[in-house]
């Protein structure tokens, strides 16, 4: 089987906490960190964007595998925050990588599922024999508009996956995914942030489609949760995941290594991938680990992954992700955030 031959991640030191965005706004900071279970978020600097994260997050992973850059023949990029309308973010990356110019290039949207649905085309491309190396990105810097429920989980992050046959750090033994029309939240050509439809994006969204495709990658592989030494959710803020994961049969324990969240915000397309990438970072041998994303529209992917051999050994090759979380940080007042955000007031 096909799987991970390298991984990376980036995570902006800047950050805000959840307290100073609801002080800004006169909202109660203890019930809101109670009720989205985030104290803080990482926040884009200006010159930080999409193309920068997938940049840094692919040098990780090219770091890991160990590979000649020029080997990889597919790049995918998953953002809804592409810098561009039109131009693609993949042609920048692919040059600041040193990936050479005979590469399949394309850039995803899937709401937050971008990200593991450019894992999905990667992979696949790799199976099908098209190309020897192939990397899948996901990443974002997230919009929330001023004074709304998003606006203390929209955040910046992502990570970057290379898939091969070779040298694997993690084997990828079944995917599955679930697809329908939910319109739970959207974002018009022209608008500045996106709108949702509150509670509707919980039970027939998010809760659905995560539930559905993990019950049949279940199915499909015959595994059940008690096999699983780790397990992650797309984590729209910290209680989704964790109630999935309870309505699965999951513990806590299982998610713990995964659930990013609270420190990091939602980094939509990159959320559950960096979730995975803390993962690998600690993972051993052997560890069987599962990974089902949400996108809004709606949809979500499953990956079941073995840990291999190889794994402990490339881990230190490149920063972790806890390392990001934990290291020195730049907090931001709201009115620093709203500078480097260009927070824009937007009356209906």
């Amino acid at each position: 089987m096909p799987g991970i031959v390298g991984y990376g991640a980036f995570i902006p030191r800047n950050r805000i906490r959840s307290e100073e965005i609801a002080r800004q706004w006169g909202k109660d900071a203890a019930a809101i960190e109670r009720g989205l279970l985030l104290t803080e978020k990482s926040v884009p600097g200006l010159d930080e964007d999409t193309i920068t994260i997938s940049v840094a997050a692919g040098r990780g992973a090219l770091a890991r595998a160990g590979i000649d850059p020029k080997k990889v023949g597919a790049l995918y990029i998953g953002s809804e925050s592409h810098p561009y309308a039109v131009k693609p973010s993949g042609t920048v990356v692919l040059e600041a990588l040193g990936l050479g110019h005979e590469i399949h290039v394309a850039d995803f949207e899937f709401a937050c599922k971008a990200g593991t649905e450019a894992m999905s085309v990667a992979l696949a491309m790799v199976e099908s024999g098209r190309a020897e190396y192939a990397m899948g990105i996901g990443a974002d810097t997230s919009q929330g508009a001023p004074n709304d429920a998003l606006e203390f989980s929209a955040s910046a992050g992502g990570a970057a996956f290379i898939f091969g046959k070779t040298d694997l750090l993690a084997e990828v033994l079944e995917t599955y995914s679930f697809t329908s029309d939910t319109p739970d939240f959207w974002r018009r050509e022209g608008e500045f942030y996106p709108r949702h439809a509150g509670r509707f994006t919980g039970e027939p969204a998010y809760f659905r489609h995560v539930l559905s495709a993990t019950k049949g990658i279940l199915d499909r592989s015959g595994f059940k949760p008690s096999d699983f030494r780790h397990v992650v959710f797309h984590m729209p803020n910290g209680k989704f995941p964790l109630a999935a994961g309870k309505q699965l049969g999951f513990t806590d324990k299982q998610l713990e290594t995964g659930w990013v969240v609270n420190l990091m915000g939602n980094t939509y397309s990159g959320s559950s991938p960096t979730g995975l990438a803390a993962i690998l970072d600690i993972a051993d041998p052997g560890d069987l680990i599962l990974i089902t994303s949400f996108g809004s529209g709606a949809g979500s992917d499953s990956f079941i992954l073995r840990a291999t051999d190889l794994l402990p050994e490339r881990q230190g090759l490149a920063p972790t992700v806890r390392s990001m979380l934990d290291n020195p940080r730049k907090y931001l007042t709201y009115g620093e955030y709203a500078k480097v955000r260009r927070k824009i007031i937007v009356n209906d």
